[in-house]
This record gives C-alpha cells, sequence and structure tokens, in this order.
C-alpha cells in the first residue's frame, strides 16, 4: 500500500486533495465509512494514465485528508470492464454473502461487457462482496442481476430505505442516453423489480451519469426532510463540459418528485443558469455521498476534472485528483431548497509552520496589489468584500506578477468569476483556459469567499457554501503570490486570512 500525503513532491501532485500514485482515475465509487475507515474506490486504469481498462481503485482514510492508496480492488478482465457503482454494508446478511458472524461489504457495480463476452456492448449491474472489509472482493458467481439489455444502463448507487411498511434496498440507476433515472428495489441485493423512472428534466445537454438520492434536513431540522437527487451530466455544464445538477423533492419508497424542475423535458438553452448546479466550475464531476456516515452527515466528493481535456492535463505519471470531501446541507431560501457545501475535513492538523497571514478593513484601489507575507501553493482564504466604485474585484492566486488565477466579484452582474486563462500551463487543449462565472448575490451588501488553493486546483465556496466553483490549474512551483485587485474603481476588502498548509 502507498500513502499519499502532503509530504508527497512533485510540481502538480495535491497536498490535500487524493490522487493515484501513478495512474488514471475518475469517479468516485463504492463510498462508504466501515468500522471508523472512510473508503474511497474510483475508477481507474491499472496499466496507464490514461483513461481505460476500467477497473476500482482503492484508497483509504480516517481523517478525509490523508489518504492511503491499496490495491486494485475489482479488476477488468477478459469480458468485462468495471464501471462505476456503490457499497452497502448488509449487516443483515440479506445476500447471503456473508459467513458466521461476518456480514460482507456487497459492491453493486456496471459490468460493460466486451466483444469477447456472451453479452458484447451491453451494460447491466453486477454484484461483488468482501468479508474482510472491503480489501478484498469476490465476483458473485451468476452476474449479471440486473439486465434490461441495454448499452448505457449504468452507475447504480444502492441505499436501504426504512419505512413504516418495512425496509428494502433501492438502486438509483442511468438510462444514460435518455436522460432517465430509473429506481428499483430488491430484498436480497440479487433480485431486482422496477419501481419508477424520473426525467428527462432541466439540464440535457449531455449524457446522464452518477445519479445519487439521499435525504436531508432542511434547516437542520430533523422533522422536516426533503430529498437530493443528484445527476452528472457531459457535455452540458454550466460553464461547458462536465457538471453535476440536482432536484428537490419527495421519495415515498416508489416515485422520486422534483418540487424544483425547471424544464421538463428536453433542456432549455436559455434557462441553463436557472437549473441548480453541484458546482459551477469545470472540474467538479461524477460526485456521489458516502454511505453510513457517523452522526448522520451527508458528505460528497467529486472527480476534479472535465471530459473535454481530462486526458491531456499536465501531470504524470498520475492523472486527475478528487475534490475536498465536502458536507451537504439543505437551506431553506426564497420559497424553495439550495444545498451549501462546505470542506468537510478538519485542516487544522495540516497547518504548516508559516504564521497565518492576516489584514483588516482596506480600500483596493484600481489595478493589483501584491500582498507581502500571503504567498503560497496550498492555503486556506477567506476574506469578506464589499463593493465600492468597481466593476470587478477580488483576489488572485498562484501569481507570480504577470499570470495568476483571478477570482472575483462583479457586482453589478451578480456574478462570481474565476479566470485561469493566465493560470500556468493552459495550452495542453484549446478548451482550458476560460473565464467561468457562477450567480451570487450580496448578503448584508458584502460577499464572503473561503478558497482552498492546493497545487493543481482552486475550489471556492461562496456565501458561506451557497455558491461553489472548482476549477484545476497549472502553475508554476514559483507562481506563490497573493494579491488584491480592482477594476475600473474601488473596493472594500472587510477581512483576509490566509492558513498556509505547505
Amino acid at each position: 500500500m502507498i500513502a499519499v500525503t502532503s509530504t508527497t513532491a512533485d510540481t502538480f501532485r495535491p497536498a490535500l486533495h487524493y490522487a493515484a500514485r501513478n495512474t488514471w482515475l475518475n469517479d468516485p465509487n463504492g463510498l462508504i465509512h466501515h468500522e471508523g475507515v472512510y473508503h474511497l474506490y474510483y475508477q481507474t486504469n491499472p496499466l496507464d494514465s490514461v483513461w481505460g481498462n476500467m477497473s476500482w481503485g482503492h484508497a483509504t482514510s480516517t481523517d478525509l485528508v490523508t489518504w492511503t492508496e491499496h490495491p486494485v480492488a475489482i479488476a477488468c478482465d477478459a469480458e468485462e470492464d468495471i464501471f462505476s457503482g456503490s457499497i452497502v454494508f448488509d449487516r443483515h446478511n440479506t445476500s447471503g454473502f456473508g459467513t458466521g458472524s461476518t456480514a460482507p461489504l456487497v459492491a453493486v457495480y456496471t459490468s460493460a461487457y466486451k466483444t469477447a463476452s456472451a453479452r458484447p456492448g451491453i451494460q447491466a449491474q453486477s454484484l461483488a462482496y468482501s468479508l474482510d472489509g472491503g480489501y478484498t472482493w469476490t465476483k458473485h458467481p451468476s452476474n449479471p442481476v440486473l439486465n434490461r439489455g441495454s448499452a448505457d444502463f449504468r452507475d447504480p448507487k444502492v441505499f436501504r430505505y426504512e419505512s413504516d411498511a418495512g425496509s428494502c434496498w433501492v438502486m438509483v440507476a442511468v438510462e444514460a442516453q435518455d436522460f432517465e433515472v430509473v429506481f428499483y428495489k430488491s430484498h436480497d441485493l440479487k433480485d431486482w423489480e422496477l419501481l419508477s423512472s424520473f426525467g428527462p428534466a432541466n439540464a440535457t445537454g449531455g449524457v446522464w451519469e452518477c445519479p445519487d438520492l439521499f435525504p436531508l434536513p432542511v434547516d437542520g431540522d430533523p422533522e422536516n426532510l426533503k430529498w437530493v437527487l443528484t445527476v452528472n451530466l457531459n457535455p452540458g455544464g454550466p460553464n461547458d463540459g462536465s457538471a453535476g445538477q440536482y432536484f428537490v423533492g419527495d421519495f415515498d419508497g416508489t416515485t422520486f418528485t422534483s418540487a424544483t424542475t425547471v424544464t421538463n423535458g428536453l433542456q432549455d438553452p436559455d434557462r441553463l443558469g436557472e437549473y441548480q448546479w453541484l458546482d459551477w466550475g469545470r472540474d467538479y464531476y461524477a460526485a456521489v455521498s458516502f454511505s453510513d456516515v457517523p452522526d448522520g452527515r451527508r458528505l460528497m466528493i467529486g472527480w476534479m476534472n472535465n471530459w473535454q481535456y481530462a486526458n491531456k492535463i499536465p501531470t504524470s505519471p498520475w492523472r486527475s485528483p478528487m475534490s475536498l470531501v465536502r458536507e451537504v446541507s439543505l437551506r431553506s431560501t426564497d420559497g424553495s431548497w439550495r444545498l451549501v457545501q462546505q470542506a468537510a475535513a478538519n485542516l487544522a492538523p495540516y497547518a504548516g509552520q508559516t504564521p497565518s497571514f492576516n489584514l483588516g478593513a482596506v480600500e483596493i484601489s484600481h489595478g493589483q496589489h501584491v500582498l507581502d507575507g500571503a504567498a503560497g501553493s496550498v492555503q486556506r482564504i477567506e476574506l469578506a468584500l464589499t463593493p465600492g466604485t468597481a466593476e470587478e474585484f477580488g483576489l488572485v492566486v498562484r501569481g507570480d506578477g504577470a499570470q495568476g488565477t483571478r477570482i472575483g466579484i462583479r457586482p453589478t452582474e451578480g456574478l462570481l468569476v474565476v479566470d485561469r486563462r493566465e493560470s500556468g500551463q493552459t495550452d495542453f487543449h484549446e478548451s482550458f483556459a476560460s473565464i467561468d462565472t457562477a450567480p451570487i448575490q450580496a448578503t448584508d451588501g458584502s460577499y464572503e469567499l473561503a478558497l482552498c488553493v492546493d497545487r493543481c486546483s482552486v475550489e471556492v465556496f461562496a456565501q458561506g457554501g451557497q455558491v461553489t466553483l472548482t476549477e484545476l490549474i497549472f502553475p508554476a512551483a514559483t507562481s506563490t503570490e497573493v494579491s488584491l485587485y480592482a477594476i475600473g474603481g474601488t473596493a472594500i476588502l472587510n477581512s483576509l486570512s490566509v492558513t498556509q498548509f505547505a
């Protein structure tokens, strides 16, 4: 096994985010907290640093920051690639895979059948089980357990549904090309009954993938639960390429009913900004949640990349990191509901020896102003800003005077902006250099931003996590400056703090 920590040295390898040691990585799979350990499984190519030979990689953590990489958990073979899926703890041994007093972990995954198989071109759902806590896996000999004869039926997320009438397993999967989420139930994880379907709705600019369904209390009230259905799509995101959307409504054990649908059927291109997005950035995809997290917390993680340029990003020998793990909650706002996201891990133990940088209220004049003593390559930056006369104002991170990633507010337009056109290496793909935006409104006349800056990424949590925007960047190792800026006038910095991590 390989411990991947913040001391691992190369130009872009993240300090606070998981990346495989020397292979390709994409969708998170099989997320579960079991016996005190967080398990992160993920799509990997064990043989290369580009997509292919899809298998399940495996990493574990006890604190969601430091991850230990383990051998491939479920490997592809001559007949099938192992596509995305989920893991449940079958504590009552409903599947019969357990032995004696040992209850199994059961992986439900998509078999993408190859030409050499008896089902060439078909995607169907299969099982594997583990009796050692998730480190070794045995494929069910009667796979697949659910086959619709479809080439695009994939990404099962399974959970235990409890009601007054009893309990059962519920599977949420997709018919990707039909923009349709399908719901099934089972009592033993082997025999499945179709319940209902949902979609098309809202964003349909690309195939639907990697769904999830879970309840959340509204404003923390356990007596007021709503259900959240997340669906990732590629392409068709709000800033182009891959993205994830969500719907809020009710689930009665059979049917999900959305209360936040903007457009039924195929999307209206003019209403893309009205849909509810998990993240407005270019690099947060295939996000799903962990099962069995203590204290009822709902934690999610996404693949930090975009299918437009995923195979081309300039990292070697690894390719693609995961996002930070995020805790999500549900807040009522303006007669509807909004997901609020915050970094889930306690990062304080990983702060470096460099003292934090703090700055009180100052006016930001037109231009760019380097903050002496704030430079760094791995940082958490928190700041509050109040508009003045400037048309745009904010912060430049990972800068060197001529380059940097600009993160700012355009108050008149109501936009949060991330400009990575001068963020370092951008010419590896024609679509990478970009200005990406998200809608944002002032709260009591000001804006609050929390930024997690790592060696190849920026995650922006705005207005207490009501808006998030995630971007890969590839700056030079020497590009570490932090600057304030304003364009066309002035603004007020109310406060700023910088914590260094490496």
